[in-house]
């Protein structure tokens, strides 16, 4: 019963620690990412938050989720911007300290 209890708990450790291990940081900080396919497969609109840790981050954040997207999804990291990283930073559409942004992939 102890060596189980034992086991279970080692188990729980190593799963956190891998959890740890696979996140990336973005201008030092980490930020929750997600990504909608629209209407178009290959049209998508990503948003990173909080953008309050560090806009820059968010951008990064952002660009990398849409990268792995169309990466997986048609083998290249080629994205035509709708609304961009790399526009002004006044121009980003921020609301409830989430970060919006929208592209699309290579067809």
């Amino acid at each position: 019963m102890r060596a189980g209890i034992g086991i279970m708990m080692v188990g729980c450790v190593l799963a956190a620690c891998s959890n740890e291990a696979e996140k990336i940081s973005f201008d030092g900080q980490f930020y929750r990412t997600d990504l909608d396919q629209l209407d178009a497969r290959h049209e998508f609109r990503v948003t990173a938050s909080p953008v309050s840790r560090s806009l820059l981050g968010a951008k990064e954040a952002a660009r990398y989720e849409a990268t792995v997207f169309c990466v997986n999804e048609y083998g290249s990291s080629a994205i035509k911007w709708v609304v961009g990283p790399d526009d002004p930073d006044e121009a980003m559409p921020i609301s409830n300290d989430t970060l919006t942004l929208q592209g699309a992939c290579p067809q």
